[in-house]
């Protein structure tokens, strides 16, 4: 009687999961400095996260390392993102090095929107994705209970504390973090789209696009971003940033 077939086993991903969410605790503290035009500071990420290229690689080979249509699929999807992910650092770098504000909004938000879909690809999300439930039932007969200001006279911006006011999301808030025209489209006030850094949630923060007419400023006097609350060590100190190198200081 032959033997039956042993079914190929998974990696272990030992700490290579904490390593890749590494990237998103950078990512807030890039977000803080491009805000705050720290272009000092900002000019010496592109360096830092070009150092994960190997553990991207990795995770990636680690987590569908089978040689199955269904994991070559998973390999090449990720691999994917992760060239747009260093592609928008490769502008961020050139946005840098001119201190083009606008250019290196749009760059981080591609950034961000990357390593968001690389983390949900390779099931980094620690909690149940809700992508499924829509929203817009819930506030069903309820939209007057969301405030923000007239979209049409004060539209988002970004750095601006928002709400989605329509759409799967709707009542979800988050912070702006790039607005941009929509793909093949011609740049127009109703055919932008906003892309949104949600709150954080379990850790963990997701990035949404959605047209820009679907976002509203929140009004009235509200907490920062949780990014402009993460401390920068002195680099006068001497100490060093457990997440970004601080820059020599000559001052």
């Amino acid at each position: 009687m032959a033997e039956a077939k042993e079914k190929p086993k998974r990696a272990r991903l030992g700490g290579l999961p904490k390593k890749i969410r590494v990237v998103g605790d950078i990512l807030d503290e890039l977000q803080r400095d491009l805000m705050q035009e720290k272009w000092d500071l900002v000019s010496a990420y592109p360096e830092q996260l070009r150092s994960f290229v190997p553990v991207f690689t990795k995770f990636t080979d680690s987590v569908f390392p089978l040689d199955t249509p269904e994991d070559k699929d998973a390999r090449v999807a990720l691999r994917y993102e992760v060239g747009r992910f260093f592609s928008s650092v490769v502008k961020l770098r050139k946005a840098s090095s001119r201190k083009a504000l606008d250019e290196g909004y749009l760059a981080y938000s591609d950034m961000a929107l990357h390593f968001d879909k690389y983390l949900q690809l390779g099931g980094l999300y620690t909690y149940y994705n809700a992508n499924s439930i829509n929203n817009e039932d819930i506030y069903k007969g309820f939209e007057n209970s969301l405030v923000y200001a007239n979209q049409k006279k004060d539209p988002p911006l970004v750095r601006d504390l928002v709400v989605l006011t329509k759409g799967p999301d709707m009542g979800k808030t988050g912070i702006v973090i790039g607005i941009r025209e929509e793909d093949g489209g011609v740049m127009t006030s109703n055919s932008r789209e906003a892309v949104v850094k949600l709150d954080r949630f379990m850790g963990l923060r997701e990035i949404r696009v959605v047209p820009l007419k679907w976002v509203g400023k929140r009004l009235g006097e509200q907490e920062p971003d949780d990014v402009f609350l993460i401390p920068r060590e002195d680099p006068r100190s001497g100490c060093e940033n457990e997440l970004v190198k601080c820059q020599d200081y000559t001052g």
